[in-house]
């Protein structure tokens, strides 16, 4: 079978530099919050998405909730976001005792479409959280300029798009607050659970870190109804070795993709269409097919795995259907997610891989 994921492969590359970061850890008796392995990679990671100040939390759906509380969003409080998305991005809102208020998708990025914006808008809407999907970020021009006219906070789900870039912009750093996620499948992964806050606004980072960590100014001074989402030291340590690597690894992503791209052109199938203003960094190569769940039949027949993100978009999800939505709504969601397939995608994939995965594609009738 040819793996839609191999993290061993990836691990396999950096095994010694990893095994001593980890045992330097160890051997510190430091283990928990932004020690000397966190405040560094805090630093070395906000570097990374060009802003000031970065803050490790225990995981992306963590980063999201923490920073629509920093951001200031209150019970009650309206955020719009979309349905073509991992259920984390809903759950954070109303963690945040907020109401997720969703809009449709463009159909050729398949991320928060600009337009549908305004509508939505009510004088309870706080926020705006677009989505950076599959490693493409969100028209983030148009969006700025929609939230500052009606006074509205941008939180960037930056959590499938390290290293994406919008107009020479990494994702992150042009919303209020952006948020990431380290789960070890993401193009920057822990060896567990983990995430990050970035954001140019010091005051939304000072009160980020007093939430993380029990809502604590100092020691025992409790200023905030905090929670415990710190970073540990060990996933810091791991996250500074492949900080380094991160670039080589997503344009070895970039060089499968282009791949692909080469070899489905022409098929009847969609395939990504990043604009060219956009660095796409691929943490998904998904396709759209009319009978995706008969190609997926296929391709696994022929050796190839696959996946799919996401099948059932987020307002249509049985959890939450207590928001009211249904069938319809939002038509070009429901229409992509009928239709996405993902291929095989990690940078260490061999092009005699990639072209059998294009071949399959092909016999199965694409």
């Amino acid at each position: 079978m040819i793996p839609f994921l191999d993290l061993k492969a990836q691990y396999r590359q950096i095994k010694d530099e990893v095994g001593a970061a980890i045992m330097k850890v160890v051997d510190s008796g430091a283990y928990v919050g932004a020690g000397p392995e966190g405040k560094p990679f805090e630093a070395e990671f906000a570097a990374y998405c060009g802003v000031a100040d970065a803050a490790g939390v225990n995981s992306g759906t963590t980063a999201l909730h923490l920073a629509l509380l920093a951001a200031g969003i209150k019970p009650g409080d309206e955020v719009i976001t979309v349905g073509a998305t991992f259920v984390a991005t809903t759950a954070a809102i109303l963690y945040a005792n907020a109401k997720p208020v969703f809009v449709d998708v463009d159909p050729v990025t398949w991320t928060m479409d600009p337009a549908k914006i305004e509508a939505a808008i009510t004088p309870k809407t706080k926020a705006i959280l677009p989505v950076h999907l599959h490693g493409l970020m969100a028209d983030m021009d148009p969006i700025m300029a929609v939230a500052a006219k009606h006074g509205l906070k941008v939180v960037e789900d930056c959590a499938q798009a390290h290293g994406a870039e919008y107009k020479g912009r990494r994702a992150g750093s042009i919303g209020h607050v952006g948020c990431f996620s380290f789960y070890p499948g993401k193009n920057l992964g822990a060896y567990g659970e983990g995430g990050a806050i970035v954001s140019n606004d010091p005051e939304i980072m000072k009160t980020v870190r007093m939430l993380r960590d029990w809502g604590q100014a100092k020691k025992y001074d409790h200023v905030l109804k905090g929670f415990n989402a710190r970073l540990d030291e060990i996933q810091a340590a791991v996250l500074r070795v492949k900080l380094k690597y991160i670039e080589g690894w997503t344009e070895g992503r970039r060089a499968v993709a282009a791949r692909y791209e080469a070899g489905l052109a022409g098929l009847g199938i969609g395939i990504p269409k990043p604009p060219v203003h956009c660095r796409h960094v691929y943490h998904v190569y998904a396709i759209r097919s009319a009978d995706r769940d008969g190609l997926q039949a296929k391709l696994q027949e022929a050796g190839v795995s696959t996946g799919i993100h996401y099948p059932v978009p987020v307002h249509l999800q049985t959890a939450y259907a207590d928001l009211g939505y249904k069938a319809g709504d939002l038509p070009v969601t429901e229409q992509i997610a009928s239709e996405w397939l993902s291929l095989p995608m990690f940078a260490e994939l061999e092009a005699a891989q990639v072209d059998a995965v294009i071949r399959a594609v092909k016999q199965a009738g694409g």
